[in-house]
């Protein structure tokens, strides 16, 4: 990646995202999302066998991605700014659509844009420094990259609507109270070790059947139960038809353990 706004390391299947732009407390400008969109776009970069899972941290303690880079938004126009909203709302939307599991690590900000990012990954660690928040409307913004989106099927639509309305930082042990973090570590360096000791434990299971029920799970959020079970039934149904159901369910009944061959 140019410049190196993205530093990439591939540990045992585990591909680790960092954003690296420390000076500006890891701050999402054009460079760094088109970047990310590039990333996304393609097939996830391996020095080995596949990829099975994603982590996605910023580069050192001060901040996670403190937001969008608000200098950059200043001066510009409507349609730039819709733009760059667009570009913004890509990048989160492919994040969520990748077939396997993502972790976004947090450690000091996580606000605005960079609280939208982390809500794009399947769930979020953090330590005890970690501060998250919408404050757009501080600036005469809203939440353009899926806040207004995502956040209230995070914390419900109460909570969404009173920290995007009053722009109110939370710490982590709030966050985690209110269902927005998983869990909180007192480092970085627990909070990193037990998000890919996780992406391994997943990473013992069906491949098919993670991917299967991250669609699954997406494609139901703010859905009616009716057409969520729908699609959870059309799912269920696709299991049958895969390699690894079938060695699955041998593996369990010859009381062995399973070696899934990811079809």
């Amino acid at each position: 990646m140019s410049d190196k706004t993205l530093l990439l390391s591939d540990d045992d299947g585990v591909l680790t995202v960092t954003v690296n732009r420390p000076n500006a407390l890891n701050a999402l400008n054009e460079q760094v999302l088109t970047e990310l969109r590039t990333l996304l776009e393609g097939p996830l970069p391996s020095t080995g066998g596949a990829i099975r899972g994603v982590i996605l941290t910023g580069a050192g303690e001060r901040a996670f991605v403190a937001g969008a880079d608000i200098k950059e938004m200043s001066v510009m126009t409507p349609d730039e700014g819709e733009a760059f909203g667009a570009l913004g709302q890509r990048v989160t939307r492919l994040l969520e659509e990748l077939p396997v599991p993502v972790i976004a690590c947090v450690s000091g900000y996580a606000l605005g844009g960079g609280c939208e990012l982390a809500m794009a990954a399947d769930f979020i660690y953090a330590t005890g420094s970690a501060v998250f928040g919408q404050p757009e409307v501080s600036l005469g913004l809203i939440p353009g990259f899926g806040g207004c989106a995502r956040l209230h099927h995070r914390v419900g639509p109460g909570w969404a609507r009173e920290l995007i309305y009053t722009g109110r930082k939370i710490d982590a042990a709030e966050a985690r109270r209110i269902g927005l973090v998983n869990r909180v570590f007192d480092t970085r360096e627990e909070m990193l070790d037990s998000a890919a000791a996780t992406l391994a434990e997943i990473a013992t299971r069906s491949p098919v059947a993670v991917a299967l029920s991250k669609s699954a799970i997406d494609g139901s959020i703010g859905r009616p139960v009716t057409d969520a079970l729908a699609i959870e039934k059309a799912a269920f149904r696709r299991t049958f038809a895969t390699g690894d159901m079938r060695e699955g369910t041998a593996a369990f009944l010859a009381k062995r353990p399973p070696s899934f061959p990811g079809h």
